[in-house]
């Protein structure tokens, strides 16, 4: 038996964990540090695991798949001691309770390190705290381990890395063993896909990760997995708290999930992640769950939860709104068809280079003109208007879409050849072989003249330019061409809160009240077919769009739809 020490109290700090992968998205190619998180909303995720020290935890078995240093790790033994002393379990019963890697040998030493102090803190003989800490916690690559037995809790912050970060054969073997590695996924992807594997029937995975995969193109295998084969307990958006100490870039959600087929699911809303309203949600999400005491109080304010009678199907992404949001959503999803479907209507993103350093240049460079393609950048755009900055994006290709003879173009050469070093450290110049002057896009001459919208990436609203065929969009701008629709009259509608409507319900929301505007979110818009608009609303539409009178493009938009009004919606209007 295990006996109660004399004092039990912690003071410890617990980090979000960093593994070599890096926790928290990478920003210019450079990783964050680590990143400290709020110990409640640990232990808020372990309350919706069902790890909690009135259970008899030295049956269940806990694995935390990328332990860092040790944040889910101190807690989850703490509660096991606890649980241990309650229920008469000695130190060989608890010895297999826990199981947790890390790739990087530091981290596993920092957390055995953390685990076996926490031990001793709790009254355990240190020689048995370095036991049990060492052996709950491997170094190895979780993703490539094999595991023989299943697991009733499986708890953590996954490592958030973009798969293209990583080397060619680790990404080649990633893809071979997990299915829902698809197009550019982030890594916590198989994280999650790998510890559904490893679940018990009874058993339930409680994660805090980056909620992109929830309603993007990469997230659609493991929506549909999920789908297929869990239920979905619960789900805590995040996204306007503050679950760390410190700022990231990562735009949080929880959610817990168990083997079956999923029925109503109750989504918590936090507005601060605060001590008070991590307690609140935990009460109200497990008496939701029939897993808490009915009357379990409710305490601190802004927690909001919502009955889901039905959650999404197949790999739908998991739009989350009020009922009327919802209702309204689909009705016109209904009625409408998507943008690509309409008139001849195509969206795109503009050229990506791998330097633009290099790439992008003024009218002052000694390069052969037929090379040069003038060129619009974010920046450029300002109230509407696109500014002619003179700069230039060089087009290494020919007509028929291969790179050009350099030796037909001797100053292009030249000026090649001189950044040539940097140039072949780009990835792509590794693999492109005689082609290593290539910029990552195809540059298509033809796009510049062709008469478009733009639309910058990130927004606070849907912020769309007409231009009448004069430049070649950068990769910070997505551009909307058809030949069916009066393209300014088409920029009306997409101006609109219409449009911004069936936008703002996919699109990664970012602090501040900006949004993605990403061409998987532009090809969410639904269109009326444009015969179906008549040649007056056309012309009120373009003329407003002129003159940028946006309140009038949002009544002429619901005239078009056939609709009377939107339910309302958070977003931050830039358009004024």
């Amino acid at each position: 038996m295990l006996a109660a020490p004399m004092q039990t109290a912690l003071d410890l700090t617990v980090m979000l964990p960093q593994s070599a992968y890096d926790y928290g998205e990478r920003s210019s190619g450079e990783a964050h540090g680590v990143v400290l998180t709020k110990p409640h909303v640990v232990n808020l995720i372990l309350d919706l695991a069902g790890y909690t020290a009135d259970r008899d935890l030295a049956s269940l078995s806990l694995l935390e798949p990328a332990c860092g240093h040790g944040a889910f790790l101190v807690p989850a033994a703490e509660r096991l001691i606890q649980s241990a002393r309650r229920h008469d379990r000695d130190l060989l019963d608890i010895e297999p309770a826990i199981r947790s890697y890390d790739v990087e040998r530091d981290h596993v030493d920092r957390a055995r390190l953390a685990v076996a102090g926490a031990l001793a803190r709790l009254g355990l003989p240190h020689a048995d705290a370095t036991r049990l800490s060492e052996a709950w916690i491997a170094h190895g690559d979780f993703l490539l381990t094999s595991q023989g037995r299943r697991f009733d809790a499986v708890v953590g912050n996954p490592p958030y890395v973009r798969i293209e970060q990583l080397s060619p054969e680790l990404q080649e073997e990633y893809r071979h063993r997990y299915r829902s590695l698809y197009d550019r996924a982030d890594l916590y992807v198989a994280f999650i896909e790998r510890g559904l594997e490893l679940l018990a029937p009874g058993g339930v995975l409680s994660f805090i990760c980056a909620d992109r995969w929830t309603l993007n193109r990469y997230g659609a295998p493991l929506r549909r997995l999920l789908s297929r084969w869990f239920r979905v307990r619960c789900y805590v958006d995040l996204r306007g708290a503050s679950p760390f100490e410190s700022e990231v870039v990562a735009y949080p959600s929880i959610f817990a999930v168990s083997p079956g087929k999923t029925g109503s699911v109750p989504v918590a809303t936090l507005r601060t992640a605060s001590p008070e309203e991590c307690e609140a949600a935990s009460a109200a999400l497990r008496r939701a769950e029939g897993r808490a005491e009915a009357g379990a109080a409710e305490r601190g304010s802004g927690v909001a939860v919502s009955e889901y009678a039905s959650w999404f199907e197949g790999d739908d992404p998991w739009v989350l709104g009020s009922p009327e949001h919802l209702e309204a959503l689909r009705a016109l999803e209904a009625r409408f068809a998507p943008i690509e479907e309409v008139g001849g209507t195509r969206v795109g993103i503009g050229v990506a280079t791998g330097s633009d350093r290099i790439y992008i240049v003024g009218e002052e460079v000694d390069i052969e003109r037929d090379r040069l393609v003038p060129l619009v950048m974010r920046d450029d755009i300002e109230d509407g208007r696109i500014r002619d900055a003179r700069r230039f994006v060089i087009n290494p290709f020919g007509s028929d879409g291969k790179v050009v003879n350099l030796e037909e173009y001797p100053r292009l050469s030249g000026y090649l050849h001189a950044h040539e070093a940097e140039i072949r450290r780009r990835y792509i110049a590794r693999r492109g072989g005689a082609g290593w002057f290539r910029t990552i896009d195809r540059v298509v001459p033809g796009l510049t003249t062709a008469p478009k919208l733009l639309v910058p990436d990130i927004a606070g609203s849907n912020e769309v330019v007409y231009d009448e065929g004069r430049f070649y969009p950068h990769h910070n701008l997505y551009f909307i061409t058809s030949e069916g629709w009066d393209m300014e009259a088409l920029g009306g509608l997409l101006g609109s809160k219409v449009a911004l409507f069936f936008v703002w319900s996919y699109a990664v929301k970012m602090r501040g009240g900006y949004l993605r505007f990403q061409a998987q979110y532009l090809r969410r818009i639904r269109l009326p077919p444009p015969e179906s608009v008549a040649e007056e609303l056309m012309r009120d539409l373009r003329s407003s769009f002129r003159r940028r009178d946006f309140d009038r493009l949002d009544e002429l938009a619901l005239r078009a739809y056939g609709i009377d009004a939107l339910p309302g919606f958070g977003f931050l209007d830039t358009r004024r």
